[in-house]
């Protein structure tokens, strides 16, 4: 009636898009550990790179653990080997 349940609406949502946000930057982070691991001639750039995954992933992690939200879904590094 006054909009309360709009906010626990904009909540839920935002919520949902942290959670999708972190696995596509956790995907994106083991892909470029990958990529730093498979290349012979590492540069600066490769690891710049892989750094900056690193540090956007743990970014996405502490604001979630700040939320206190919990992911149901299995990581594709889990359950590949």
């Amino acid at each position: 009636m006054f909009g309360f349940n709009k906010r626990k609406d904009f909540k839920q949502i935002y919520d949902e898009e942290l959670l999708k946000s972190i696995n596509l930057l956790k995907r994106d982070w083991n892909q470029a550990q990958q990529t730093q691991m498979a290349v012979a001639d590492v540069d600066d750039q490769i690891i710049a790179q892989t750094e900056l995954a690193k540090q956007k992933y743990e970014f996405m992690y502490r604001q979630i653990r700040k939320r206190n939200l919990k992911n149901n879904w299995i990581q594709s590094n889990v359950y590949d080997h």
